[in-house]
């Protein structure tokens, strides 16, 4: 029997994604649960694993190509089933090893023979110089992308030694390659009448004054899925001030256990992820999302981790964050921001978020306005934690721990006065914790 792979939806608001790199050829044995297929979307690069056993009969779509989720990408017979004759002959090469889309026909004689690997959009695949790299870099199997990021920084990538699956290079490796080493004098000047030219190409992580940074699909992407949120979900914002300084000494006393017993840093993340869904409990139509048939409020709760990346932006999401202590959210969060910084995040970890958590106050902000995630009613910022002097109750004047929370909010689905009653209940959360509290 037959199985068609479709493009999967990498995120509940994905609706396309890019084949990066063919982990298997036509013909090629794969187990189920096996990795065949590398997706990447604005949000993450995921291995698709095989849902059946069998093997590679056909690729639908080439390395590079970007097609709506749900379209075919590939069939695979599955063991004990009888092989159909391919479409197209096995390609040896991965760079070249999905052929271009063509109607099928089983009596038909069969087609041309794709062309060599094209030569990379940014010109750098047609000189001599690049062709080495890449061809090892294909041998390592390191995806398209890449070989274009490690060409963008002069990184000789058959130099790296690769941190992915079987040794595969990935991004953050190409990356940190090229924050170690200097990068080498452009061969020769770009013919322009501009006065002076800068060396090197700009990237996102890189950014080179006077030049301009081209887009990538990712930040495309993003840009496209932030307009349509502030044109289509009115935001409204508010802050509420917050003061912390029980909860900073609870964290400050249990710290260092914390991490000797779980190998997790314990930051102020889970604690603030805990006030969170028990405020979410209180008013649960921030937990909603507006719909053509009306305000539907999810059952789950599940809590995106908004985390900025040298080149990306992703929001892992902590499924059914109520049923979890603070001890499980520190662990559960933790392991989603590691997997996050090394490439790593599968397709579940950024499904069915229904509310997000910043914690933009790790850089230092006090008062943010951050855009809402499509699908939901609002987000919800940890601002940097600053001492201050506050007077107290008694008129006294004390130094205390205090932070701001921001909020922004779909107002399709809240008005202020739920909005309102929400940050008030997280900020009383929140200052009611304290050192004789339970991890």
């Amino acid at each position: 029997m037959a199985t068609t792979i479709t493009m999967p939806q990498l995120g509940e608001t994905v609706t396309e994604g890019t084949v990066a790199q063919w982990l298997k050829n036509v013909g090629d044995a794969v187990d189920k649960y096996e990795p065949f297929v590398e997706v990447s979307t604005d949000k993450v690069n995921a291995e698709v694993p095989s849902p059946v056993t069998g093997t590679i009969r056909e690729v639908l779509v080439k390395e590079g190509d970007t097609v709506a989720t749900g379209t075919p990408i590939a069939i695979i017979d599955e063991i004990g089933a009888a092989a159909a004759p391919a479409s197209a002959p096995p390609v040896a090469q991965h760079a070249s090893h999905a052929p271009a889309a063509a109607a099928p026909s089983a009596t038909a004689a069969p087609a041309t023979a794709p062309p060599a690997t094209p030569a990379s959009t940014n010109g750098a695949g047609a000189s001599g110089a690049a062709s080495a790299p890449d061809a090892d870099a294909v041998l390592r199997g390191a995806s398209p992308a890449v070989r274009r990021l490690a060409r963008e920084h002069h990184v000789d990538i058959r130099a790296i030694r690769g941190s992915g699956t079987n040794g595969r290079v990935t991004a953050q490796d190409v990356l940190g390659a090229a924050q170690t080493s200097p990068a080498p004098a452009t061969a020769a000047a770009a013919k322009t009448s501009a006065p002076s030219v800068p060396s090197g190409t700009s990237t996102y992580a890189q950014p080179i004054p006077g030049t301009v940074v081209p887009l990538n699909q990712a930040r495309r992407i993003i840009a496209e899925r932030m307009v349509e949120s502030k044109h289509t979900a009115p935001h409204a914002w508010s802050m509420v001030e917050i003061d912390v300084t029980n909860l900073w000494k609870w964290r400050t006393r249990e710290k260092d256990r914390f991490e000797r017993e779980t190998g997790h840093k314990l930051t102020l993340l889970p604690f603030f992820i805990r006030a969170v869904v028990e405020a979410l409990a209180a008013f649960p139509l921030m937990n909603g999302k507006f719909t053509a048939d009306g305000i539907y409020v999810n059952k789950d709760v599940n809590i995106g981790i908004a985390i900025g990346l040298p080149t990306n932006l992703v929001v892992p999401v902590v499924k059914h964050a109520d049923q979890l202590s603070i001890k499980g959210l520190a662990i559960a969060a933790g392991e989603l921001i590691d997997k996050a910084r090394r490439g790593k995040l599968g397709v579940d970890d950024l499904a069915g978020g229904t509310f997000t958590v910043n914690n933009n106050g790790a850089n230092g902000s006090w008062a943010s306005a951050p855009i809402i995630n499509g699908g939901q009613a609002g987000i919800v910022t940890m601002e940097a934690v600053i001492k201050k002097p506050v007077v107290r109750d008694d008129d006294s004047i004390a130094i205390r721990q205090m932070m701001n929370s921001c909020l922004s909010l779909d107002h399709r689905v809240v008005d202020g006065y739920v909005a309102s009653g929400f940050l008030a209940n997280l900020k009383k959360r929140l200052e009611n914790m304290g050192p004789e509290g339970a991890l």
